[in-house]
């Protein structure tokens, strides 16, 4: 194997097209292109999804090995997102990685999206060492995973129900905010205090829920809003810093009794909402206080993007992981 592939990576899971080109573990471009029209149906119609993918794909790609210095022909592999993630969207990455690697006569790598999440910890210095503790969270998950090395990890925890971006999003909506809403929370609670104590669900182990939270808020709201029909408007900024924290303090909760009980001292941070301030703010604290030592990605490689496919491709292709041509997108991917 080359100890320095070029390798073109493409993320398609949701509602980002993106793609990265890596020379080893140098990343050398990166692309995005969003689709915001998820924002007027208040969340992500998958066959939109789709159809917007088809329309980006080319020129993002294009565009990121344009961007790198590169031609098609310097590539020695492709990589792709297989799952988890919406069915359509992920159709169209994986067919078009593989059509592209057969005309090239180059081999693809599928990516677990959730396994690179958490390895866009080493996109950029510094680099956790092993083994360490990840919190991923984001729309669609919230898990704890032990990281033993690039490729081999042990999931010790999960959400039960909603994960920690769809409460942001969810209760974000009962406040009249648009999708999505976690990172207007997250601005609008700047203003606002924690004032309002809406209680931490009680879940064994090193497991998460989310769904009470969302009932108690609406309960909450709805006997407000009865006494006074501007209650969310006036109040608006600490509702926001309220909900935040009690999201936020039963990640951080969950992450420090999975610490004592596993005896790590290094812990980091994945997913999109691994962007919020706050938790980022939680983070550094209780690592401050028990001597942990403390990561996670740049804001930009927090929501899905293809620079951590490409650094999880990289690993992979070190290994000789490659996919078979019969490989096939997995919306369920496990572990």
């Amino acid at each position: 194997m080359k100890k320095d592939p070029c390798i073109l990576a493409i993320e398609s899971s949701c509602d980002d097209t993106s793609a990265a080109v890596y020379r080893g573990a140098q990343l050398l471009s990166h692309v995005i292109s969003s689709q915001d029209m998820h924002a007027l149906t208040g969340g992500v119609i998958p066959e939109v999804a789709s159809r917007a993918h088809q329309e980006s794909i080319l020129p993002v790609v294009d565009a990121a090995v344009r961007d790198s210095g590169l031609t098609i022909s310097d590539l020695d592999a492709i990589a792709y997102t297989k799952g988890p993630g919406l069915l359509g969207a992920l159709i169209v990455g994986v067919s078009f990685a593989k059509t592209l690697a057969l005309s090239l006569d180059i081999p693809c790598i599928a990516v677990h999206h959730m396994q690179a999440h958490i390895l866009s910890n080493f996109i950029e210095s510094p680099v956790p060492d092993f083994p360490f503790l990840n919190l991923t969270v984001s729309g669609g998950h919230t898990e704890l995973v032990i990281v033993h090395d690039h490729l081999t990890m042990q999931r010790i925890g999960r959400t039960l129900d909603d994960a920690a971006g769809e409460a942001f999003d969810k209760i974000g909506k009962m406040m009249g905010l648009d999708y999505p809403a976690g990172p207007q929370m997250d601005r609008i609670a700047l203003g606002g205090k924690a004032i309002y104590a809406f209680t931490e669900p009680d879940i064994a182990d090193l497991d998460f829920s989310f769904s009470g939270l969302k009932t108690s808020v609406m309960r909450f709201l709805k006997r407000q809003i009865d006494q006074d029909p501007s209650f969310i408007n006036d109040h608006l900024a600490d509702l926001c810093a309220s909900v935040q924290e009690r999201i936020c303090t039963i990640l951080m909760h969950k992450t420090e009794k999975a610490m004592r009980q596993h005896e790590l001292r290094h812990v980091a941070l994945a997913g999109g909402v691994s962007a919020n301030s706050r938790l980022r703010q939680l983070l550094v604290e209780r690592a401050q206080a028990h001597g942990w030592t403390y990561y996670y990605p740049a804001l930009s490689y927090c929501t899905d993007n293809a620079a951590m496919i490409g650094i999880t491709a990289y690993y992979k292709y070190l290994r000789g992981e490659f996919a078979e041509i019969t490989d096939t997108p997995d919306p369920r991917l496990a572990w």
